[in-house]
């Protein structure tokens, strides 16, 4: 979890409202309709944004360290 939330972080840091969507789909459980209301955007925006942002966090967490210490081990 103390990955996810520092890539989140950085997220937020590149693009505010991506990293708003991952918060409000992932976390808080919201429909795409939801937050597509809560932010004042299409549900389209919603759903490519959270397509890119789950895409980026994905690949911003096989780049961390796991517990074998060992950078991309699988």
């Amino acid at each position: 979890m103390l990955a996810l939330d520092e890539a989140l972080g950085r997220l937020e840091a590149l693009d505010p409202r991506q990293a708003r969507i991952v918060e409000m789909r992932f976390i808080a459980g919201l429909s795409e309709e939801e937050i597509a209301q809560a932010l004042g955007v299409s549900v389209r925006t919603v759903k490519r944004d959270w397509k890119v942002a789950r895409a980026w966090l994905f690949g911003a967490l096989r780049k961390e360290p796991r517990a074998t210490g060992a950078v991309g081990a699988r």
